[in-house]
């Protein structure tokens, strides 16, 4: 059966590789980005896939909140439905590590749009869709005041707290009566993205280690009732996050702290 999917960051690396298997696959494939010809090169690559399903593309940059809810509202026009929303744009290093709110942006991107996203889309996603969201094996203890712009962090622990509140949140959300299907995956370490080689200097490894587990829990049954659970594919199975994210008084705090910032924007 044909699904419809909303995919961030989809014009390179883990995402990039996720859509064309999910095209190639038939699935209407709703492909978001910052370069409107970065995407437009994407979508005319993706649609000549023999057996490609419909591909749309959508421009917006996630550190920016109004670009964020302008990416919403298209959606909501366009559509009645989505079946799964993949929250896969993040970012490690950067020549502007702030953005224009003085947010630090792997907070706002990696953390914060998703979940204001996430949020705005649960009408069409409803109880039958599932939300992926793209955490890491980088995970380390959220510094509240950093996530709200008020200290300054270096590249790799402003990412590696992003990445945890990302799991803190998916399993807020997927508490809730009426969620759908929430659940966040780390990916694969050191998988060879644009994000690694700028990061860290390496080649990486297949980008296709990604992109099959993405596509697995976005479709897959056995990861129909896994809602609000963390599955480590660097082990390939479900496991514990970094200790605070089963805390619920610190999953709490964070998702206060990113409300709070959402709500000054």
């Amino acid at each position: 059966m044909q699904k419809t999917i909303l995919i961030t960051g989809a014009t390179d690396g883990i995402g990039l590789e996720t859509a064309k298997r999910l095209v190639g696959d038939g699935h209407h494939v709703l492909l978001h980005g910052r370069n409107s010809a970065k995407l437009d090169a994407v979508r005319e690559q993706l649609a000549s896939l023999p057996g490609a399903g419909p591909v749309e593309t959508l421009v917006a940059d996630l550190s920016h909140l109004d670009e964020v809810d302008a990416l919403a509202d298209a959606v909501l026009e366009r559509h009645q439905s989505l079946d799964v929303l993949i929250n896969n744009a993040g970012v490690l290093k950067t020549e502007k590590p702030m953005t224009r709110d003085g947010l630090d942006i792997r907070f706002m991107v990696n953390t914060i749009a998703p979940y204001h996203l996430t949020r705005r889309l649960l009408p069409l996603i409803g109880t039958a869709g599932r939300v992926v969201n793209l955490s890491s094996a980088a995970q380390a203890p959220v510094n509240i005041d950093a996530l709200k712009g008020q200290v300054n962090l270096d590249a790799m622990s402003a990412y590696a707290q992003s990445k945890l509140a990302i799991a803190m949140w998916s399993i807020s959300l997927a508490s809730e009566a009426d969620a759908p299907v929430v659940i966040a995956v780390n990916p694969g370490s050191l998988l060879a993205s644009k994000m690694v080689k700028d990061g860290f200097g390496v080649a990486g490894k297949d980008i296709g280690i990604g992109a099959e587990i993405l596509c697995r829990a976005s479709l897959d049954d056995a990861f129909a009732d896994k809602s609000g659970q963390y599955f480590d594919n660097d082990s390939g199975r479900f496991t514990a996050p970094q200790a605070d994210a089963l805390n619920p008084a610190k999953v709490a705090e964070t998702v206060q702290a990113i409300e709070a910032v959402l709500s000054r924007l």
